[in-house]
């Protein structure tokens, strides 16, 4: 805290001594998305946009993802590493101002994104959605980001009810390249990149082709500490066995005559490796002054390397001692491939503009499980297994057409999108539990050990499915501006889906300045979520501590439209619906000082979530302890205010960008739905681990303030992040527990080694800053030493970057 309120004292004298008019000019960002008039600037939108300027921001910040790098730039969005979570800790999951990661819309040069084929489902932030990988997008390939912080759905339809984030592609002719390294304080977590970006000009006015390659590896880390598990025996830990004494005296006996130590059966947890290769384009040509084509998208192959819980030699039924007579830590590997590719023409006749394109991607994720068994096979368990993959694709023709005249701006459109759902099983041996004699175990046959891969039980011929939808829109934008001092949006969006019925949506949005460089503006407007194929269709098996603590068990999740959901009494999910309102103003005082403040408020009704394991008798027959359930189980409101304040200041001869931004966000869940036939307790239904997810998992307040200073060939870099207050509720095994706020600082130095080579050094978290120590009963016996909140575990991290123009 002390950092950041001198960081704060400093901001206020630099602002207090600045001279009220300096010379120069200040060109201003020009926005595209969040409305189709592209005239307009960032201070003369009616709703709050940031602009980032990634190829600046990417040369002297130590993060290197695109989520990582907005996650210390932009107070209301959020994204922290998690651990030991199945595919969640391979596909980091963001949010915007407090809502889930499906509530945010990702355009790549306006155009709409496909989101992963991954559904997180592992409590951790986000947990029940499916949001968009945003680290397929190679960083160097960017020119800009822009993130609508407003709900935008009239505009662009589902998933924008909290906002909405444009990556903008590099249209750069010349060619520039990168390479850093870096390492965590703890020698661990080592970070490689290089990625190379190349354009060229097609021979004619506005036709090129940029190109980008991207290269990086990022390893594991280790953040647990010496444990207190029963290893030998059968508790999780020694305060469960009859005389606790004896029974640790006997695992340390057990221990030496193996000649181990207690080391050897530490559990692995920290963040998981990631080797990912990337390769995107972007691409104009022009066949006349009025008809241009383009093109652009990419691939991104992405391997990961996560672990699981740890499988203790005291385990007789989930482990095979003859192969692994000390237990064994099963680690996930994933091969995530993602695919995209946009095509399109924009003819401009008369000042009319018409930009049809068809919008095409694709995410398959592959799981492999090693360094495991299949318990019910003995010793003739296979120890890796293939457990098979999910995948999702859409496809998007668009029609857009607009007319700015003079005044006004007018657009309308329409839409065709279609989207498909797969799983795909894995072996046989990673979901089947087998007899005695090696043959699938049917009702009364001796069954000795767990079946399936052991830490991730692989996708079974029951779970596979195809399914498939699609959906029309049309939409309607108009605006109006009278000399920049007074505007007016309204837009509305009538949509059709295949599996639910339509929809319609509309928003209003106005700015006024009252007084030059002053002005007020507000927002106010109906959204709405589809629900995902994945959340209507997901369903497997997986390991977990069984609800009485008692080991480790498998749960089920169920298809919403399984017969086990139709028992139950669930119904068919259907879309969300909000309403967005938003008020701010805007100010430049100064000739390069800008200070936007927005508050915002979003209703959501149905939001669908997960639910909590609801234990029934009816689910007995599906071979699992319980059971969880999509559904449109809750509604929420969410209130906050955003602040940002930049200045830019000519000062010793260089020039000094301050940037000052934060953040309050508040979710509450207002009701609940409970379906008719089912009435379980509020803890099995939507248990107050799930509130808090929803509620305060992620810190309600969050700011930075950073100052970049540029003299010469020299540029420093001082930047502090305030993560505030978070609650982690362990339920049912855990107590709650609130974790303090916490200041990240981060440093660098760069230096113009020529006019075309640059050098950066610096850090991120340079004071080595961690959440609070999880206390015991949410730590898992003393496993899990951090929770992977505010900043996340990796601890202080060390870098240093060569950027090269040629």
């Amino acid at each position: 805290m002390k950092k950041l309120s001198l960081s704060v004292i400093l901001l206020g004298t630099i602002l207090v001594n600045a001279q009220e008019q300096e010379k120069g000019t200040q060109i201003e960002d020009v926005v595209i998305v969040g409305n189709r008039n592209a005239k307009r600037t960032k201070l003369e939108t009616p709703v709050p946009v940031d602009i980032i300027n990634i190829n600046k921001l990417q040369r002297s910040a130590p993060q290197t993802t695109v989520q990582d790098l907005l996650n210390y730039v932009i107070p209301s969005f959020n994204s922290v590493r998690q651990s030991a979570s199945d595919g969640t800790e391979h596909i980091d999951p963001v949010t915007l101002r407090g809502m889930g990661p499906d509530q945010v819309l990702v355009l790549i040069n306006g155009k709409r994104r496909h989101t992963t084929s991954l559904v997180n489902y592992q409590n951790t932030v986000g947990n029940g959605s499916v949001g968009t990988d945003l680290s397929t997008i190679p960083v160097i390939a960017i020119d800009r980001i822009e993130v609508l912080r407003d709900g935008a759905a009239a505009q662009y339809g589902s998933d924008a009810i909290a906002g909405v984030v444009n990556i903008i592609l590099k249209k750069d002719i010349g060619a520039s390249a990168s390479a850093s390294y870096g390492i965590s304080g703890r020698n661990d977590g080592e970070n490689y990149q290089a990625g190379i970006n190349y354009g060229t000009s097609l021979g004619k006015k506005d036709s090129y082709v940029n190109l980008s390659l991207q290269l990086s590896h990022r390893g594991k880390t280790t953040r647990t500490q010496n444990h207190d598990l029963d290893i030998f025996g059968n508790n999780f830990a020694y305060e469960f066995a009859d005389d606790p004494l004896a029974a640790r005296a006997a695992d340390d006996q057990m221990i030496r005559d193996r000649g181990l130590t207690r080391d050897d059966f530490n559990f692995q947890i920290g963040d998981a490796q990631i080797r990912q290769a990337q390769l995107f384009f972007n691409s104009e040509y022009a066949l006349s002054e009025n008809f241009k084509l383009y093109s652009f998208g990419g691939f991104s192959m992405k391997e990961g390397k996560g672990f699981g819980f740890r499988r203790l030699p005291g385990e007789t039924d989930n482990i095979v001692s003859s192969l692994y007579p000390n237990g064994f830590q099963a680690s996930l590997g994933s091969q995530v491939y993602d695919f995209s590719y946009a095509v399109g023409a924009k003819y401009n006749v008369n000042n009319w503009l018409f930009d049809l394109s068809n919008t095409f991607g694709s995410n398959t994720f592959n799981y492999h499980v090693n360094n495991t068994n299949n318990a019910s096979l003995g010793a003739k368990s296979p120890t890796s297994f293939y457990a098979g993959a999910h995948s999702f694709l859409q496809n998007t023709i668009n029609l857009d057409v607009s007319k700015n005249l003079n005044q006004f701006n007018v657009a309308f459109g329409g839409e065709f999108r279609f989207e498909q759902y797969q799983i795909k099983p894995g072996d046989e041996a990673s979901y089947t539990r087998y007899d005695v004699n090696g043959n699938p175990a049917t009702p009364g046959s001796t069954v000795v050990g767990n079946g399936g891969s052991q830490s991730f039980i692989g996708f079974s011929q029951d779970n596979a499915l195809k399914k498939s939808r699609h959906s029309a829109a049309v939409y309607a934008d108009i605006s109006y501006d009278i000399a920049k001092k007074f505007n007016i949006d309204l837009a509305g969006r009538f949509e059709n889906y295949s599996d639910f019925g339509n929809t319609l949506n509309g928003k209003l949005a106005l700015r006024y300045e009252f007084v030059k460089n002053y002005a007020v503006r507000a927002a106010v407007g109906t959204g709405f979520r589809a629900p995902s194929l994945q959340q209507q269709y997901f369903n497997n098996s997986y390991a977990d501590i069984s609800t009485s603590g008692s080991g480790i068990v498998t749960k089920g999740i169920f298809r919403n439209d399984s017969d086990a959901a139709r028992a139950l009494g669930f119904d068919k999910l259907k879309q969300e619906t909000s309403v967005n309102a938003s008020a701010g103003f805007t100010l430049k005082p100064l000739n390069r000082l800008f200070i936007t403040i927005d508050g915002y408020w979003i209703k959501v009704k149905d939001r669908i979530v997960i639910t909590s394991n609801i234990e029934d008798p009816r689910l007995e027959q599906y071979g699992v302890e319980s059971g969880r359930f999509f559904a449109n189980a809750i509604d929420t409101e969410t209130k906050g205010v955003d602040v940002v304040v930049t200045y830019d200041w000519r000062l010793g001869g260089g020039n000094l960008n301050i940037n000052l931004a934060g953040n309050y966000t508040e979710t509450k869940i207002k009701d609940f739905h409970f379906p008719e036939k089912l009435v379980p307790s509020q803890d099995q239904f939507f248990g107050p681990d799930q509130i808090n997810i929803i509620e305060t998992l992620s810190p309600k307040t969050k700011a930075s303030l950073g100052l970049n200073y540029a003299i010469g060939k020299f540029n420093f870099l001082v930047r502090n992040t305030y993560f505030g207050q978070v609650i982690r509720d362990g339920y049912p095994f855990g107590k709650v527990q609130s974790f303090t706020p916490k200041v990240v600082t981060d440093v660098s130095v760069g230096y113009d080694i020529t006019k075309n080579i640059n050098l950066t050094v610096g850090a991120n978290n340079v004071f080595d800053v961690f959440p609070d120590l999880q206390i015991y009963e949410n730590s898992y016996y003393g496993v899990f030493k951090y929770a992977p909140v505010q900043m996340g575990t990796l601890g202080n991290y060390f870098f240093g970057r060569l950027n090269f123009n040629f």
